[in-house]
């Protein structure tokens, strides 16, 4: 079992640079996030609906990879 700290110190560099991410997507705007085919969206005259499947599936695979990487 992973320590406290070690998980802690994993969590705040993965939201650190999740931050920067955000703070400069205009940088990783070739990325596409949330707007990859298989995103679901749908929108009428007074409802919109978005649900970004394809996103919500690359960031898991991505994410799994990293934790997978460092649990060895």
């Amino acid at each position: 079992m992973i320590p406290l700290g070690r998980l802690l110190i994993i969590a705040g560099i993965i939201l650190f640079v999740a931050g920067l991410i955000l703070n400069y997507s205009h940088f990783f705007s070739f990325l596409n996030l949330g707007r990859l085919p298989g995103d679901i969206r749908i929108k009428r005259e007074n409802f919109s609906f978005y649900f970004p499947l394809t996103t919500c599936i690359v960031l898991s695979i991505l994410l799994t990879l990293v934790l997978f990487i460092f649990r060895k």
